[in-house]
């Protein structure tokens, strides 16, 4: 069942439900209301007669029913005048010349004759015709019964009971029909949005978007289906240009790496100083190709889903890429201010970050030159003394594969400023490059979690 017909059925159900309640309710007030004129008039027509001058003196019991001459008033614009009975309190019954058919005298009835009951109001049946009847005492020893059919009353309630039946089921009728309306145009968002879907689905296309018109539920996540696609889309182009970059990148030192196995092959009578040199071009080419995938590896990773973040010591972590770089750059100083930083992030993405920009200063530090590294505040500061970055270069340092004329010379991939942003980006910062006073280059790491 669809969730169209699913919310049509519930709309459905739940107007029945108030349909029958209202139904139900509004038979039981009508037929209270038609019960309790029939009570009044009972009350009226016995207070009526109970006034009739002498008529206590004039019935003597006996041990059957008897009769007695009563001459009784018409009731107001000629109404119904009820059915009359007289009972002692041993049961005798007493009856006007008119009425054939004895009422039904009860233990309560006669009771009510001695004195030792309150007047009260029952239903009956009487030779198959069902009465309300009245017992209200009349004298010492003696009871009046006033009834009154309920026929009408039956009657009334009967087409009340149908025309209640009919607009119960019309207004079942017509919630239903206006729940297939209602739920129709309520879920258009949603048709849209599995038709967008569904699109996508079909043919990969990323770059559909979905109308968001509106300020309700329904609006928003057609927002937030849009700007999922267009994250995806980000990450597919994205994904397709680092793969084209790679590509690239890849096909120049496969190249090479192909034309000097040629001449080792091809040429057996090089020299053996020719040869040494030529292994050691494929050494070093290989060494920049491990380097490289190992660069696009992280990329690739940093893309998926974030390792569980944990509390870290900045500075401590800081104080551990340094010396790591100092091994590897043993002719490049480093001097270290770090302030004791906490920072909410992944320790290992974080490493590789404050790593790679050591390894960044350290290649364009001249020998015996400083590089200078500061924490503080969950902040990395890197800064070099070498020939600075120009201008037109600045806004591009930290793309992929980027290098700047002057860096072609160098060893690198054009992967390592890449990852340095991807990780602070991850944990909410940036990092920024400058030029420093006096010459050389600033690197901002700035992380946006910190507990300091």
């Amino acid at each position: 069942m669809s969730f169209r017909a699913r919310l049509t059925l519930v709309a459905a159900l739940a107007v029945a439900v108030a349909v029958v309640v209202a139904s139900a309710v509004t038979y039981a007030v009508v037929q209270r209301e038609l019960r309790g004129q029939i009570d009044d008039f009972l009350q009226a027509r016995a207070e009526q007669i109970s006034q009739i001058p002498h008529l206590s003196e004039r019935v003597s019991f006996t041990g059957q029913p008897g009769k007695f001459f009563l001459l009784i008033p018409d009731p107001v614009l000629g109404g119904a005048p009820g059915y009359v009975q007289l009972v002692g309190d041993h049961g005798q019954v007493a009856l006007p010349p008119s009425e054939k058919v004895p009422l039904p005298v009860t233990p309560r009835v006669r009771e009510v004759a001695a004195g030792r009951e309150a007047p009260f109001l029952t239903d009956a049946r009487v030779a198959g015709v069902r009465l309300r009847l009245l017992t209200v005492p009349l004298r010492p020893g003696v009871a009046l019964q006033v009834a009154r059919p309920l026929a009408e009353v039956d009657r009334a309630m009967h087409r009340i009971s149908l025309l209640l039946i009919l607009v119960a089921l019309s207004g079942i009728g017509v919630a239903a029909a206006l729940g297939l309306l209602v739920a129709r145009a309520a879920l258009a968002p949603v048709r849209r949005l599995t038709d967008a879907t569904e699109h996508v689905a079909e043919t990969r296309d990323l770059r559909s978007r979905i109308d968001e018109r509106g300020h309700d539920e329904l609006s928003r996540l057609a927002g937030s289906f849009n700007t999922m696609l267009e994250a995806l889309e980000d990450a597919a182009r994205a994904r397709r240009q680092l793969v084209a970059d790679a590509s690239h990148e890849l096909r120049t030192p496969l190249t090479s790496l192909r034309t000097n196995i040629e001449v080792l092959a091809r040429d057996s009578s090089m020299a053996p100083a020719d040869r040494e040199a030529l292994m050691k071009d494929l050494v070093d080419q290989l060494g920049e190709m491990t380097a490289l995938v190992a660069e696009l590896v992280e990329l690739a990773r940093g893309d998926q889903q974030p390792l569980a973040a944990e509390e870290v010591r900045l500075d401590l972590l800081v104080k551990g890429a340094v010396e790591r770089a100092r091994r590897n750059s043993p002719g490049v100083r480093f001097r270290t201010e770090l302030d004791e930083s906490v920072v909410h992030g992944v320790p290992a993405t974080l490493d590789r970050a404050v790593s790679n920009l050591l390894d960044n200063a350290a290649k364009w530090s001249p020998a015996g030159q400083d590089v200078d590294v500061a924490v503080r505040d969950g902040q990395v500061v890197v800064r070099d003394y070498g020939p600075g970055i120009d201008d037109a270069d600045l806004p591009h340092v930290f793309d992929r594969f980027y290098r700047a004329p002057g860096a072609r010379r160098l060893p690198g991939s054009g992967l390592g400023l890449a990852i340095v942003r991807q990780v602070a980006e991850s944990h909410g910062g940036e990092v920024v490059a400058e030029q420093a006073e006096g010459g050389g280059t600033r690197m901002r790491l700035r992380l946006g979690s910190n507990g300091s």
